[in-house]
């Protein structure tokens, strides 16, 4: 199967679903949330998936559900805690380049608003720092392409991940193009 996806991984709230949409938009390509695809698939919503299963159960429902996408020409943005699924990761490592959308913890901090309503992933006791920090070395792990989360519009910060996918080996400007309208 080609390497026709991108995949943007990274915190809750660093803009995967925003920037995944405005990026499947200008490429002419298909925008998946897998957060949705779970939620249509467990018919409900993901904290009350997690509450209802736990983190360990929610991790094996996200792990199936990722490792499942199909298709191409796909802009693909997963729940944060994806990179604990090893079958979706390697799943996502032959479909398609993965581009992690690094934010700073400042940024994150005034974003996440409650990381318990937003469905992300917490062990009692745990926060979203302590959660920022563990997962940041997966993400880098996981990531052909970095692309910094700042305060912009989302159509500059876009227009800056195609320049970058474009520079990339993984995805050529030949790729990008061809997926493109018009």
């Amino acid at each position: 199967m080609a390497k026709e996806n991108i995949i943007l991984i990274g915190m809750p709230a660093s803009g995967k679903s925003t920037t995944g949409r405005a990026l499947a938009k200008a490429l002419g390509w298909r925008f998946v949330d897998s957060d949705k695809l779970i939620e249509e698939a467990e018919g409900k919503r993901l904290k009350d998936i997690i509450a209802a299963v736990g983190n360990e159960g929610f991790l094996a429902i996200e792990n199936r559900v990722n490792a499942g996408i199909r298709g191409n020409r796909q802009v693909i943005a997963p729940g944060g805690s994806v990179v604990f699924c090893e079958d979706a990761m390697r799943h996502f490592q032959e479909i398609g380049t993965i581009v992690y959308l690094k934010i700073s913890y400042y940024l994150l901090k005034q974003r996440i608003g409650d990381p318990v309503a937003r469905g992300v992933v917490l062990k009692p006791g745990e926060t979203i720092k302590d959660v920022f920090h563990q997962r940041k070395p997966y993400f880098e792990r996981y990531a052909d392409v970095v692309h910094r989360v700042e305060n912009v519009r989302v159509e500059h910060s876009v227009a800056k991940l195609i320049r970058k996918l474009n520079q990339g080996t993984d995805l050529t400007l030949k790729t990008v193009q061809r997926g493109r309208k018009g």
